[in-house]
């Protein structure tokens, strides 16, 4: 059985879905459990009911009230049939709070410089927000690029973590 709560943060609410050893499967500023839950890769879905995320939900305060590596141990739990896939995610974990890449460097980070849309798309079908941080990825030009949970959450928490 996986729980899911929701927490509230300055940019609206934020909900995770976590496992029974404590790893987060999904997460996004969003209340709808089903949407996150489509995120999940099939193998990994299991029946969700509220609860106490316990250190992921303290994890989570603990980032907002400023300690921005608080999230960085938490694991998550992500599943893809891709190899690069699954390591891009893996790689996105290192890039560091305030200092943000850009596609082309994500994709040179994750060992495949020529793989640009490939980082794109390992940004696009991350299933934990915050966690696994594609927010930090921008556009090669540098500017925001997408973001599921929309463009004014990946400004703020950009802003935030750079502490402007």
């Amino acid at each position: 059985m996986l729980i899911h709560s929701t927490l509230d943060t300055p940019v609206g609410p934020f909900t995770v879905v976590v496992s029974k050893i404590g790893a987060v499967r999904a997460a996004g500023f969003t209340t709808d459990v089903p949407e996150l839950m489509s995120l999940v890769h099939p193998a990994l879905r299991e029946p969700v009911q509220a609860g106490d995320p316990g250190e992921v939900g303290e994890a989570v305060r603990a980032y907002l009230a400023g300690d921005l590596t608080a999230i960085d141990a938490i694991p998550v739990e992500q599943h893809t049939a891709g190899e690069f896939m699954r390591h891009a995610w893996q790689v996105m974990r290192g890039i560091k709070p305030g200092a943000p890449v850009t596609y082309t460097g994500f994709a040179v980070l994750s060992g495949r410089p020529p793989a640009v849309r490939a980082a794109a798309a390992a940004c696009a079908r991350n299933p934990v927000a915050l966690f696994t941080p594609c927010h930090r990825v921008l556009r090669t030009d540098g500017s925001l690029g997408g973001y599921r949970w929309g463009l004014d959450v990946k400004e703020w928490l950009l802003k935030f973590e750079s502490g402007t």
